[in-house]
Formats: structure tokens, sequence, C-alpha cells
């Protein structure tokens, strides 16, 4: 049944509020009638409700006591005018009047619930101000009815029998379930009320106390970055790089003839960026067919120089990865490029223009590499002689590239097949004609139209670095074979 309540707060200095309801529920949560806000205090921490014309006060959390007139509660209680309650650090004398119960709240400075059970076992006294100055809003219409200041001690009601017990047990369940219907608190809701739930086992004390704005506000913005950066990963990956990769790179089926791919890479991310993989590693993965092997000398091995520092990506869809590589020879060989690769500096070859490896009468040039040539020597019909110096079986390496197989292109002498010839590129023999070659070299080794590019990449002034100096050692097609005889 309906019941009125009269809320006194001295510790606020409000207006009285007068509530009328089947019940009130007092705690440090929000929506209780009255409200007491301190840690101490648990969020639904009493309840009273009128049964019969008495009123009587439960304790919602047995953990946390209450006292009454210095006593601890047990279970439920009648209340009486006179009587006083102490929840946490606050004092709630009562009385009544014409069915009404009046509450009025005081607050014990540097004082618990705790500190005055501790003070009454020592003094035998409770020191919680009393109601005998308690005015009420109106007196009772007994004319017996004493003034408040001269009633007597408190006399205390019999308990609900069980039945009673069990109907108040149900109410406040239903209440309890009522009051907490609200969100859980999280990170993202620092303010949020507690959870739904009439068992409230899953209850953490004081966890309302904390404040979490720093964290949610820091949640809050990095949810945004997180939405955009998965938005991106799936509808745009290029947004993470400075453009989209090649259409090569983005082929359902390869196209190159002979394949230097062992499969397509579709425009996969994962293909060639992984946690535990270098992109060099997933590059010689796939690059490794019958016709090509992604190789890279030993020159470059040590220098740190791996496959995407010649061959670029994300450099937009039209791009060829074949002439990054030929132009990116000039790039870091050159004069101006201050970096150091392994504790050594590079500079411009040859004097920017075409090299002839023979300096002072030896060879400079190293010779073919050992895999190159152990794939070639057939073809080349080169043989080391157990006499032939260093000099001399390097000079036989550089013979068996050009003659007897390469057209005489560009105006050269060649032999009755068109194909060089020593006379291609010495005008004397007696001693060697050292100084023509080096005019002659700019014949071939120019910026012709590269037939894997399709298109002329390099200057036809400028060197082709990749026509003499050979990076992928196990490529068993040659940089130009329209160069060749018998093609």
């Amino acid at each position: 049944m309906e019941a009125t309540f009269v809320i006194i707060r001295e510790d606020l200095q409000v207006d009285p509020v007068t509530i009328v309801a089947e019940g009130l529920l007092a705690g440090r949560l929000p929506t209780c009638e009255l409200l007491l806000n301190h840690p101490s205090v648990s969020r639904l921490h009493a309840g009273i409700t009128n049964a019969e014309g008495d009123f009587y006060i439960r304790n919602l959390r047995p953990a946390n006591p209450i006292l009454l007139n210095g006593e601890k509660l047990e279970d439920y209680e009648a209340l009486t005018a006179g009587d006083v309650l102490g929840i946490g650090p606050f004092a709630l004398n009562i009385d009544t009047a014409e069915g009404t119960l009046l509450i009025k709240v005081s607050l014990q400075i540097a004082a618990t619930a705790g500190d005055a059970v501790t003070r009454r076992e020592v003094s035998g006294l409770w020191e919680l101000p009393t109601t005998m100055s308690l005015e009420l809003p109106s007196t009772p219409p007994d004319s017996q009815a004493q003034p408040v200041a001269h009633r007597p001690s408190p006399v205390r009601k019999p308990k609900p029998a069980a039945s009673g017990s069990k109907a108040l047990d149900v109410f406040w369940d239903k209440r309890i379930t009522a009051a907490t219907k609200t969100i859980r608190p999280s990170l993202l809701f620092p303010i949020g009320g507690r959870p739904s739930g009439k068992a409230q086992s899953v209850w953490t004390p004081t966890t309302d106390l904390k404040r979490r704005w720093p964290l949610s506000l820091m949640l809050w913005g990095a949810i945004p970055v997180i939405l955009l950066t998965a938005l991106g990963a799936i509808f745009y990956a290029s947004a993470f790089a400075p453009a989209p990769i090649s259409d090569a790179h983005t082929r359902m089926q390869p196209v190159s003839v002979p394949a230097i791919a062992n499969h397509a890479n579709a425009g996969s991310c994962t293909s060639c960026h992984a946690l535990k993989n270098k992109i060099e590693e997933k590059c010689a993965a796939c690059h490794t067919t019958e016709a090509f092997v992604g190789t890279v000398i030993p020159e470059h091995m040590k220098a740190g120089i791996g496959c995407v520092d010649c061959h670029a990506e994300h450099r937009g869809a039209q791009f060829s990865a074949i002439d990054g590589a030929l132009l990116s020879c000039a790039v870091c060989h050159s004069d101006s490029n201050k970096k150091v690769y392994s504790g050594k500096s590079v500079s411009t070859p040859h004097g920017g223009t075409f090299g002839y490896p023979v300096v002072d009468g030896h060879w400079k040039w190293k010779g073919i590499d050992a895999d190159e040539l152990e794939q070639r020597k057939a073809n080349l019909k080169l043989e080391r002689l157990p006499s032939d110096s260093e000099d001399q079986w390097r000079s036989k390496q550089f013979h068996g590239v050009h003659m007897y197989r390469v057209k005489a292109v560009g105006g050269l002498l060649g032999n009755q097949q068109g194909e060089l010839s020593c006379s291609s590129c010495h005008n004397s023999f007696t001693p060697p004609d050292l100084a023509t070659p080096r005019t002659t070299c700019a014949k071939c080794h120019n910026g012709q139209p590269d037939p894997r590019a399709k298109h002329q990449v390099i200057a036809s002034n400028k060197p082709n670095c990749t026509s003499c100096h050979v990076q992928h050692t196990q490529d068993k097609r040659h940089w130009n074979p329209n160069l060749l005889t018998g093609q």
C-alpha cells in the first residue's frame, strides 16, 4: 500500500520533500528516493515500506550494516517515533504523524556507522543526533498526544509474521529490479547506472565512484580511427600507399611468356606484406619459374639492396616495374647519392657514359657471374686452359659474349653471317686497338626500345646498365633477343 514519506535534509539545506510511494529506497544510487551520496553507503542500502499501518526497514546489503539506535539491524525491524538510524556517516531521525513517516537527515562529520559501533562498545553511548528537537509539519489530532520534546523512549513493535516477511521480500525484489534497470557502467559510458537483474550476484562494489572519463574519451577517439582504417583496408587498400599497385600485380592470370611468376597476385596485399616474412622473401617465392629466378647478385646483397629497391611498387596502376628497374641504376649509382651501403659509398660509373672494362692494360671487369657462366658455358664455347692467366680468362669471357652470336648493328662491320667479329670494334691488333671499342659500345648498349617494356625507357644517348651488368643471373631470357643471330 502507498504511504507518505517526508524527508528533511539538514545536511543539504534544501526544502522538505514529500514522497507518496509504496516504499522508500535509501542509498547512493541516483534512482533512490533518499539519496545518501557517500562511498561508505551502498548503492541500494536500505528500504522502508508500510505494512498494516507500520513502517518497516530492511537492510538490502547485509554486508554493509545499518545501526538502529546503536544496534546492528537484523532482518526487518519496525520503526517507531524517536528511532535513530545510522547509515554510513548519515543520521536519520525518525518520527511519525498521521500515517506519515518523517525522516530528518543530518551528516556526522568524519563519522561512519562503524565508528559509531566502536564508540558504543567503548563508552556505552550512541552518539547520534536525536529527534528531541524535530518540529513536525502538523500536530497529531489526538489531544492526548504528548509534545515531541516529552515523548518517552521508543517502544519496539513486533516483527512482521512469516507471511508478511515473505510479501515484503517479494516487494523489495521487484523494487530493486525496477530501480537498477539502467545501462551497465563501461569505459564508453562512464556515468552509466547499475546493470539490470534481481539477483545482483555480479555487483562489484563502488565501481561507480571511479573516474572513467580520461579512458572513455580516448576510446571514443580511437573508434572512428579504427573504423576508417578498417574501411580503407576493405574497400581501398591503396589508401595506405602513395598510389595503387601496378596492373601486373592486379591480374587474375599470368600473361608474360615465358612466365616469370608461378602465380598471379590478383591484387592481394598479403602476397608481399607479411608479419614474419620480408618482402624480398615473398618476391623470391613468387618469381621462381623454369625461365626465371629472382636472384640478387652478391654485391647488392652485401649492400642491403633487395627487390623493392629496384622494382618499386605503389607508383600507380600504369607504372611498370621494368621501367623502374632500368632507371633505378643511374639514380643509385651517382655522385649525388651520399648514402652509405654497408660502409661503402657509390659514385657515377664510367664517368656517366659507356665504359670499356680495361684499365692500364688489365681487365677491370670481374667476369661473368659464376651461376650465369655455368648456364651459358656450352653456348659460349668457353673453356679455361691451365695456362690462361686471369686477364686471359676474362678476355675469353668478354669476347665469347660478343663474338659470333650478336648481330652487327648500328653501322658496325660484321662477318659474312652478319655477326660481330674482332674487326667490328678494333681497327688494329698489333698492338690491340683499345681506343676504338670505347666509341662502339654506345651503338648497342644504349637506350634502344626494350622488348620486355615494349617501349624505349632510357634515352637513346644514355647507357643501358643492365645490358652489361646482369642482375638476375638465372634468367634464361636475354636482355634483347633482337640483337642475337638466328632469332
